[in-house]
């Protein structure tokens, strides 16, 4: 059940999924989102909108799931995260919850593999150091229970974010199998 740390464009990446830092609305937003709504074209956000029409709105630490419209992957997986209020409001769990959801529905769908970017470290504010462990520990925790989804690569867009995602990795190396590309 390895997972992967990788520096690039999320959009781009071929997995089974991708999975998009979204609001709970799940419409276009800022970095991560829009830069998925762009490159996939209209039909996730339709597929948004009609998931929310159904289910109602994405609650932080929730997760829906799309097609991927004109991406390489085949699904996206919309993760709303915590927006970071200080880290006295159930933020960790909230963002561990995201994580962990996204592999379950992956995971129901029988999907192998899925991409993650860094989940509410952006406009969210949650801060890069402290969500890099949640986040890591989330996917290899919610990976030892998968049936299907076995392979997981956090996709991150500059260097710093990947160098504390790399730093928190290390930390969690000793204890199992995450492993760094």
């Amino acid at each position: 059940m390895p997972v992967h740390l990788t520096l690039g464009d999320i959009t781009a990446f071929e997995s089974d999924a991708i999975v998009n830092a979204a609001n709970s609305h799940l419409v276009p937003g800022g970095g991560v989102s829009g830069a998925i709504h762009r490159a996939g074209g209209p039909t996730i956000a339709e597929e948004g909108a009609a998931w929310v029409a159904e289910h109602g709105l994405v609650p932080p630490g929730g997760a829906a799931i799309t097609t991927a419209g004109n991406l390489p992957a085949h699904y996206v997986v919309h993760a709303v995260g915590p927006m970071w209020h200080g880290g006295t409001e159930g933020e960790a769990e909230q963002l561990a919850s995201a994580y962990r959801l996204a592999i379950e529905l992956a995971d129901s769908k029988g999907l192998r593999t899925i991409a993650f970017p860094s989940i509410s470290t952006g406009i969210f504010g949650y801060p890069v150091g402290l969500a890099a462990p949640v986040a890591l520990r989330a996917v290899k925790n919610a990976l030892a229970t998968t049936r299907i989804t076995s392979d997981a690569t956090f996709v991150l867009f500059d260097q710093a974010t990947y160098d504390a995602y790399a730093e928190a990795l290390g930390g969690l190396e000793s204890s199992g199998s995450p492993t760094s590309d």
